[in-house]
């Protein structure tokens, strides 16, 4: 189950590839985002300007996928 109640896991597509979990070989996922936070702006209390990854797990066993942003 999702993190959200009514949440469905979906086929994904990355750079025009099937994602494919490595553990289960399960091929739907759900998806979420991570804050990427920094030693430096969580000094700061700036947490909340740092970089998000994008997350997809595998609705069978739960491996997680981790996307960094791209500039």
């Amino acid at each position: 189950m999702g993190l959200f109640s009514g949440e469905q896991a979906q086929p994904v597509s990355v750079a025009g590839q099937e994602l494919i979990c490595p553990v289960c070989g399960g091929k739907h996922f759900f998806q979420r985002e991570t804050q990427l936070n920094t030693a430096g702006m969580t000094f700061l209390g700036l947490d909340w300007a740092n970089a998000c990854a994008e997350n997809y797990y595998c609705a069978q066993c739960g491996y997680m996928f981790w996307f960094h942003p791209l500039p």
